[in-house]
């Protein structure tokens, strides 16, 4: 039998954190497309400006969409997630991706908020929040 210094645990924390995310982001991007919108792309990252869950068109509109998924009875609802602070980094996201891609489209860019909650019994209550920053 071998003594670790605990450092599994928290693997298997942040890897179940991980698998929690990705499944929450691909009922996202069902519900996104289920109302019309295309998903264009899926965690675009920005070098060490952070990363964009989902990238969608709605019409003509861009849609940075942030992505928040609890399991039913945490603590904070999946929606008190976006701050100030992340309102800010998504904003700054947005205009790296509007420069990297040739310019911002006609409609505009939108930031929306998906707030998934996985309870114990029953199905996913996904919720779409449009233009939150």
């Amino acid at each position: 039998m071998t003594v670790g210094t605990g450092g599994g645990a928290d693997m298997n924390t942040q890897q179940a954190r991980s698998a929690l995310g990705r499944y929450g982001e691909t009922l996202a991007a069902r519900r996104l497309a289920a109302s019309g919108m295309a998903v264009l792309e899926r965690n675009w990252r920005c070098g060490r400006t952070g990363e964009v869950d989902i990238l969608a068109r709605d019409g003509d509109v861009l849609v940075l969409c942030e992505v928040k998924t609890r399991r039913g009875g945490s603590f904070e609802h999946p929606m008190a997630a976006v701050t100030q602070q992340k309102a800010e980094r998504l904003r700054t996201l947005a205009e790296r991706w509007i420069q990297a891609h040739g310019g911002a489209p006609p409609g505009g860019v939108r930031i929306d908020l998906v707030g998934v909650v996985l309870p114990a019994r029953g199905a996913p209550v996904v919720e779409h929040v449009r233009g939150v920053a």
